[in-house]
């Protein structure tokens, strides 16, 4: 494998990326710097998210300015506001050494005269949502004849938002440009179809199966009914209480009662979809960061670009329509090389979908028991010990107070302590799940079927359908079954 160095990378730039940590490229950015770099190559990248594509054309977007021009030359084209305020923390890093080169996102929900100020102040890069863009160049803010690259960064998240028109607006009012650099992780019919049309000869880069799901991850599915969805949910926090996660819903209103529901029963978890503001948006972003909140509830829309670093599972309240929206769900997890896991809760009647998902995205799925109410105390006991044990006191003057516990509990024995100390931890959990129900749908096992199959053939309470799905019962031997016929000639409406 390759090192940055030989990427032929300039040395103000190597200097940044050691400094970040970076020792390999990983390889979407080895493959691409290298073609980027010359400028006049237009590029197609697929890889999944979280493969280090911001990086893959940053970097040479970084070399390729022209230090001495003080107006927009590259304009980086994304979905959301979240992967525009990403792209430009990033490519800050990136250019800690390189000096005369500026940058700046802009999207909705902000003042867009300050963001124009900032543009007309020296800006080379340019980080924008499509709307956002075209509203500035309605504005004549940006001269798209002076763009030299373009690129589109998540391109079929940008289509499936209905950004299209917007796009091939934005490629054909470029005419200077000298390359266009595509990256997605699928590759629709629409994204083929644009690339034909705007760009020429592109060198076209696959890491991975088109449409798999990352390897490092692990599928999983429980099987439940509609009414049993929210407390299996609570199940599978409950038994992973070390997980920091994304809950996707398909709509708003699911995201914040789901998001109010487990607040008020003392889970740390905020709502994240589009009826919020800008500033509510950040808010939750910086909490959840910060891991200040465990969980996220999200819609896929408002998801869409963010990338969070660490999270270890993925909870799907309901199995998305679309194959490409499972892959960049699951996508959110196991990335930088780390592992994590998917979670998909399944309806009963929805079950036969797992293989069909399965099937395409090209990984096994793991069908999970929903743990029993035992088996999640059990589950927060062990790591309530685990945690006690790693807990670090060698910081604090704990010695201070030592003589005060050791006089406080001089009568109490040891056993007695660590009953009282789990008491005070677990007495929610246990309560709670004293009584618990078994959650798990039982799917009926082969000999079930045909032990039913007997009881019919001898006409012991069989009730079968006829032709058009209606039931009759079944007849004991002395009985005549009689069908009658009539209709609107015999007098019934």
């Amino acid at each position: 494998m390759a090192t940055f160095g030989e990427l032929g990378l300039n040395e103000t730039i190597l200097r940044s990326v050691e400094e970040l940590g970076f020792t390999q490229p990983t390889p979407i950015q080895e493959k691409a710097i290298p073609v980027l770099l010359s400028g006049t190559k237009d590029l197609i990248g697929l890889a999944q998210t979280g493969t280090g594509k911001t990086a893959a054309f940053g970097l040479p977007l970084l070399q390729l300015i022209d230090t001495d021009k003080k107006h927009p030359q590259a304009l980086v084209v994304c979905p959301t506001r979240e992967l525009c305020m990403q792209i430009v923390n990033e490519v800050e890093n990136f250019k800690k050494h390189t000096k005369g080169i500026n940058l700046v996102a802009v999207y909705g929900g902000t003042s867009i005269s300050m963001q124009i100020r900032d543009i007309r102040r020296g800006v080379q890069i340019v980080v924008a949502t499509p709307g956002r863009l075209i509203d500035l160049i309605e504005r004549k803010a940006i001269n798209l004849e002076e763009i030299s690259y373009v690129v589109l960064d998540e391109a079929d998240e940008m289509l499936n938002m209905g950004f299209q028109d917007d796009i091939e607006f934005i490629l054909k009012n470029t005419p200077k440009r000298e390359s266009t650099w595509l990256f997605s992780a699928t590759m629709p019919p629409e994204i083929r179809n644009v690339s034909k049309r705007y760009m020429k000869d592109p060198f076209e880069i696959t890491v991975g199966k088109k449409n798999t799901a990352n390897k490092n991850v692990d599928h999983q599915f429980v099987v439940t009914t509609a009414h049993n969805r929210y407390e299996t949910l609570k199940r599978l926090i409950d038994f992973n209480p070390g997980m920091y996660g994304i809950i996707f819903t398909r709509t708003k209103a699911d995201a914040q009662e789901i998001a109010e529901k487990l607040t008020r029963e003392g889970y740390d978890i905020d709502a994240l979809h589009g009826d919020l503001t800008q500033q509510q948006r950040n808010k939750v972003m910086d909490e959840f960061r910060e891991k200040t909140l465990q969980l996220l509830i999200a819609t896929d829309v408002a998801a869409r670009g963010i990338d969070v670093v660490g999270i270890t599972h993925v909870i799907n309240y309901e199995l998305p329509d679309d194959i490409e929206v499972y892959t960049h769900r699951s996508g959110r997890t196991g990335r930088a090389g780390k592992t994590g896991v998917c979670i998909s809760i399944v309806h009963v009647r929805e079950s036969y979908r797992i293989r069909d998902i399965e099937r395409m995205v090209q990984v096994p799925f793991n069908k999970l028991e929903i743990p029993s109410g035992k088996d999640v105390c059990r589950k927060q006991f062990f790591y309530f010990m685990d945690k006690l044990l790693a807990t670090d006191i060698s910081h604090g003057d704990y010695e201070t107070y030592l003589p005060m516990l050791t006089e406080k509990f001089a009568d109490v024995s040891k056993e007695e302590v660590l009953k009282r100390v789990a008491a005070l931890e677990f007495d929610r959990f246990l309560k709670y799940y004293e009584n618990s129900e078994d959650l798990n749908v039982r799917e009926r096992s082969k000999e079930d079927r045909r032990s039913q199959d007997r009881r019919g053939s001898d006409g012991q309470g069989d009730r079968r359908r006829d032709t058009r799905g209606r039931e009759f019962g079944g007849g004991n031997g002395n009985t005549t079954r009689l069908f009658v016929n009539l209709g609107t000639k015999d007098g019934f409406y």
